[in-house]
């Protein structure tokens, strides 16, 4: 057994106990706030109890104050809590469906779920009353806040004679209560991560990002261009069509075109990284279904869609066909990985500029 195995296995054991206490604790807390225990000890609710006297953030505080009063309702949640197939992140919005009618069929769709598949699993099941569609511009201040006197629907279509329109009104936000002692700064919304979607219902989502002026200005020069065949585009429209561009590309880069070309004879010293043939590149990334086939030593694949690229199981300099059994596709890092077993670091690090000592560059996050 290696190293790493022994290491794997202590983290699940210690993953195992995190769960169970977490479990344990949320079934205390269910009973504390039955009893109103946070009461006798002078809080106006148990989410104060979590927030002052345990020290825990708002945000973990909430988690835990939904998680209890769903614990008192449906006590079988407790069990998929302290195996891991449901996740304290989720838990919110869960609660917004959970019916004691429902309760069989509607907790397993939450099973493995992240915050956000659950928050689109919620507003799949109960869609928001209203899903507007508006294009609108926010200016930022430098410190990342909205300027109040800058939100206005720029992006839309311009206007016709007659008098122009005023200001759309600002969304109606709910009333925070302000608690004693809030200085002005903690009463400040904070802005919206700079790339985030809020499912509204199971097929709209709103966005909300984060661009620069030179954003805007294309996308005022793309309106410009569509004008003349299609003079009532919105910026989704717009950049829809922009990212089919950019998908239809990657296709024909890929080889996975509905009509493709008949291929010439390859010529004599035709570089490496155009010898596979586009019908076998085709075949191979159908397959791999795009996704990254580096297998994992608990069973599995990588799975990553990012910089995924093809790769041969036996390298071309030593012999191997580019066909589709000698195919496969590899992210990047685990590309780079395999060349490395094959030819050694001193090779490799000729060609892969800033390499650590006998390892590929570590990848960003995946979003896969």
């Amino acid at each position: 057994m290696t190293h790493a195995r022994v290491l794997a296995g202590r983290l699940a054991d210690l993953l195992r106990r995190e769960q169970d206490a977490l479990a344990e604790f949320l079934i205390a807390l269910a009973d504390f706030d039955r009893r109103r225990g946070w009461m006798e000890l002078g809080h106006s609710s148990l989410f104060y109890f979590l927030h002052r006297e345990l020290g825990l953030s708002k945000g973990a505080a909430q988690y835990r104050k939904t998680a209890a009063e769903l614990v008192q309702r449906f006590p079988e949640i407790v069990e998929p809590l302290r195996d891991g197939r449901l996740c304290i992140t989720s838990i919110v919005h869960l609660a917004r469906v959970l019916t004691p009618e429902n309760r069989r069929e509607m907790i397993p769709n939450f099973f493995q779920r992240s915050k956000r598949e659950a928050m689109a699993v919620a507003a799949a099941l109960q869609p928001a009353s209203a899903a507007p569609h508006r294009d609108i511009v926010t200016a930022l201040r430098p410190g990342g806040l909205p300027a109040s006197d800058a939100a206005a629907p720029a992006l839309g279509p311009a206007p016709g004679p007659g008098p122009a329109p005023g200001p759309e009104p600002a969304p109606a936000q709910a009333v925070q209560p302000v608690e004693p002692g809030a200085t002005a700064a903690s009463l400040v919304p904070k802005p919206a991560r700079r790339d985030a979607a809020e499912p509204l219902t199971a097929d709209l989502s709103r966005l909300h990002i984060t661009v620069s002026r030179r954003f805007l200005e294309k996308l005022q020069a793309a309106r410009a261009a569509l004008s003349h065949s299609r003079p009532s585009l919105r910026a989704e429209d717009i950049l829809e069509a922009g990212l089919d561009l950019v998908l239809k590309r990657d296709a024909k880069r890929k080889g996975l075109v509905q009509k493709p070309r008949k291929e010439n004879p390859r010529k004599e010293n035709t570089p490496a990284e155009s010898h596979i043939p586009a019908a076998v590149k085709r075949q191979v990334w159908t397959r791999d279904g795009g996704r990254c086939q580096w297998p994992l030593e608990s069973g599995g694949v990588c799975g990553s869609t990012l910089r995924v690229e093809c790769d041969h199981r036996v390298a071309l300099a030593s012999g191997g066909a580019s066909t589709v059994d000698n195919l496969r596709l590899l992210c990047r890092f685990h590309n780079d990985l395999a060349a490395r077993r094959a030819f050694g670091d001193e090779w490799m690090n000729q060609f892969t500029r800033g390499a650590a000592q006998g390892a590929p560059a570590q990848p960003g996050a995946d979003s896969s």
